[in-house]
């Protein structure tokens, strides 16, 4: 059950990363030129009350280190990006064991 919520979770995050890809595709084309949103802005949209609260937060209860050379490198990276491999790292932790050993064992 908990291996179908985290894959059923990591394929909308999949989903929201082509989204993000195309409307990206989309800005870039009226633009002629390339556009692509960075996650800082798009959590900034999405959550415009609680983000500018996130530096302290981090800095305060995990590290100073995680935010200035870690988080800010993960906001300047575009959405697209950020939310395909967050959803394929998520299908591939709910992978299933077996069927990665039976791979290796073929090979």
């Amino acid at each position: 059950m908990f291996r179908f919520l985290v894959r059923a979770v990591g394929v909308l995050f999949l989903a929201g990363g082509f989204a993000a890809f195309v409307i990206d595709g989309a800005r870039t084309i009226a633009a002629s030129s390339l556009v692509v949103t960075a996650f800082g802005e798009t959590s900034r949209q999405m959550f415009p009350r609680h983000f500018p609260l996130l530096q302290s937060f981090v800095e305060q209860r995990l590290h100073p280190l995680a935010w200035d050379p870690f988080l800010l490198a993960v906001f300047l990276l575009p959405t697209a990006f950020v939310f395909a491999a967050f959803g394929l790292l998520l299908l591939w932790l709910a992978r299933r064991r077996e069927a990665a050993l039976d791979a290796l064992t073929r090979a």
